[in-house]
């Protein structure tokens, strides 16, 4: 059979439909998949620690033979599988706890090879043991592999370690066709290595720099092709569809800004200009606000919104939660309508007779302001002349999303996107290198920056007592609770627990209120709208008041297991309160004792800048869980990491320019986008 990259892995020798299904959980269904399941690192077998010389509190690599293997089970619910390893220089005790399969795999007689911590043994065999075990491999009995630079990869029970190795090994070694995808010039212009040498010495280095440059190659195409397709997206935009002129400018704009009952910042006056210069273009606008909690990016977007209707087109905002959506519509109402802008509202809430009518004026110019959810990406949703889009909290939407609403529009209508996470500059071509970014830092004048304070769970009843002496001040409060992601209902017992623990005892007099992602739209608008009006005090919640929930009297929130948030999400929950004149306070409940936990939330003692934050969290907690759903309708980075690959991002970035004034390279990477991003990148190969 021949072999190419979109041949399924099941027609695979040792494959077979079967075991094909345990490749599908870790998201491999073709050859290709398979070839770009990298290594999560490497063993290098020829440099191992004698056991004579392991080092007790140090994570070590060993090779031995095994001698011995006992199960034990000192208690009810623990049990311990020992085996004894030999060198020649020394023994070694490698405990698993609780894994009863791998005594299948342990062979007296047989070399093993183990990573893992060095500890002294107590009461078995052997001066020191090794536990927790990193990763360990039985080696084969003519132990031909002793000596090599093995890959490590994600692995499961079904799809073991040795599976992986000789399954990729055995494709790479059938001269199966791997077609070059970087035009030769770029090739020899940035020293890359061939595609297909870089695929085999990935999975197989002889050396680690022979790796590392292998890595370079497949980092860079990586990298290199995301930002072809983005920065073609952005060309295509721009080019071939013809924009929206917002010239007018009447004395609707001036009555908006009379109403507003605060001076805009150094900051907000420069991104409007920026706004409105890009509107007034005859090309498309594609911008990015980032601004900081409360920075003020929502009045902004109110004054795009209030141009484009000045110039007689409609204008959409999409937020990503009912909630946030509901007090888009009330606190636009309340600034807009004595203007004579006519407003409309969609959600998935709507009775059918009031969607109906809703979608009628829509289609027939009725409303000037369309607010919503993602029901306004919905087909039956047509605009008579859509000239703005506004996405409130864009990385809970992806590029369909965001095409999906732009595609609504007769001509091709300007988009203004907004985030209040601040995205690090290392990250920022990546996420979003199609459009062209604002930045929005100060905060508005007069705000008291909000105290943070970092609190062990022994410290609960004193936190609780000083919530409750700002209560009786005059002020509200929240309580947050972690979301526990492996189970929703968890996260709801655990909301639940903690109100049903404060309203039975020191806050029994004082009303409180109880909001998760469980309740109904209805029961959440209901407690929400309660506690804006001030008549519940104390909000417990889940991280469904993260986004741009706006309570000024709010001043204090005591954040239960904080060590389950990232710093991000901490500093958007944290933007919840400070937001009033009253001076704010954040308190943070810890149960870390690790150091990188006390760390990770002492940052947030020492700062209120969210892209200082940032810039913290993604070296702490790497771009992989920094991205979550930030990443969502771009490609997953298979190789690249974006923190540590800035130097590659930029060289790659440079290449991509560069392709896009030429027409022949165009071409070329146009074929290979349609061929390797095509759902990403759906709109290139549309055209």
């Amino acid at each position: 059979m021949n072999t190419d990259l979109e041949t399924k892995v099941q027609y695979l020798k040792g494959v077979g439909p079967v075991k094909s299904k345990a490749f599908v959980n870790l998201g491999i269904t073709t050859v290709y998949d398979l070839l770009t399941h990298y290594p999560r690192r490497y063993e290098d077998r020829s440099v191992v620690t004698k056991l004579s010389e392991a080092k007790v509190g140090e994570t070590e690599t060993i090779s031995g033979i095994l001698i011995n293997v006992t199960e034990h089970n000192p208690r009810r619910g623990l049990k311990l599988l020992k085996a004894l390893v030999n060198d020649g220089s020394g023994f070694l005790q490698i405990t698993w706890f609780n894994q009863p399969f791998v005594k299948k795999n342990l062979k007296i007689g047989r070399r093993i090879f183990a990573t893992g911590k060095v500890n002294y043994a107590y009461g078995g065999q052997g001066q020191f043991e090794m536990n927790p075990i990193i990763d360990y491999e039985v080696a084969e009995e003519q132990a031909e592999d002793t000596h090599k630079i093995l890959p490590v990869y994600m692995a499961t029970d079904a799809l073991p370690q040795k599976f992986l190795r000789k399954l990729i090994e055995q494709v790479l070694d059938e001269s199966i066709k791997i077609p070059e995808n970087l035009p030769k010039h770029l090739q020899l212009e940035y020293q890359l290595m061939d595609r297909k040498d870089a695929m085999y010495k990935i999975h197989f280095p002889t050396t680690m720099e022979e790796m590392t440059k292998a890595r370079y190659r497949l980092a860079f195409e990586e990298l290199y092709l995301i930002q072809c397709g983005l920065l073609v997206l952005k060309k295509q935009s721009r080019d071939k569809q013809k924009g929206i002129r917002h010239l007018m400018n009447s004395t609707l704009l001036k009555k908006v800004l009379h109403k507003i009952p605060f001076k805009l910042t150094t900051d907000q006056k420069l991104v409007l200009e920026e706004i409105y210069h890009d509107m007034e273009s005859s090309l498309p606008m594609r911008r990015l606000i980032q601004g900081d909690v409360g920075s003020g990016k929502t009045i902004v977007s109110v004054l795009a919104l209030v141009k484009t209707i000045e110039n007689g087109y409609q204008g959409a905002l999409m937020a990503p939660t009912e909630i946030l959506a509901e007090q888009h519509l009330a606190s636009f109402t309340n600034l807009l309508d004595s203007c004579g802008i006519r407003i409309g509202f969609l959600s998935g809430k709507l009775t059918k007779k009031n969607r109906e009518v809703t979608l009628e004026k829509i289609a027939a110019g009725e409303v000037d302001l369309v607010i919503g959810t993602h029901a306004l990406i919905q087909e039956a949703v047509q605009f008579k002349n859509l000239g703005l889009v506004v996405t409130d909290e864009q990385h809970r939407f992806g590029i369909r999303q965001r095409a999906l609403l732009e595609e609504k529009g007769q001509l091709m209508p300007d988009v203004l996107v907004m985030t209040a996470t601040p995205i690090p500059r290392t990250m920022t071509l990546t996420v979003y290198g199609d459009l062209d970014v604002s930045v929005i830092k100060q905060l508005p004048p007069g705000r008291k920056p909000i105290r943070t304070f970092v609190r062990t769970s022994s410290k609960r009843d004193l936190i609780y007592q000083f919530v409750k002496a700002e209560i009786a001040k005059g002020r509200q409060a929240y309580v947050v609770c972690p979301l526990i992601e492996m189970s929703e209902t968890l996260n709801v017992q655990s909301a639940t627990e903690v109100y049903e623990e404060l309203t039975g005892g020191i806050f029994r007099d004082i009303e409180c209120g109880l909001v998760h992602g469980k309740l109904s739209s209805k029961e959440k608008e209901k407690i929400m709208l309660e506690f804006h009006a001030g008549t519940i005090k104390l909000l417990v919640a889940t991280t469904v008041i993260e986004v741009g929930v706006n309570v000024p009297n709010a001043s204090i929130m005591v954040i239960e297991g904080a060590d389950r948030f990232g710093l991000a999400q901490l500093h958007q929950l944290r933007g919840r309160i400070g937001r009033g004149q009253y001076q704010s306070y954040c308190i943070l409940i810890s149960q870390g004792k690790s150091a990188v936990a006390k760390e990770r939330l002492g940052i947030m003692e020492k700062t209120n800048s969210g892209f200082a934050l940032a810039e913290e969290d993604l070296k702490l907690r790497g771009p992989g869980q920094f991205f979550g759903s930030m990443q969502h309708g771009l490609a997953d980075l298979k190789i690249a990491d974006v923190l540590n690959d800035l130097d590659i991002l930029l060289k790659a970035r440079d290449a991509a320019l560069k392709t896009l004034a030429s027409v022949d390279d165009l071409r070329y990477i146009l074929e290979i986008l349609s061929l390797q991003y095509k759902d990403q990148f759906m709109k290139i190969t549309d055209n």
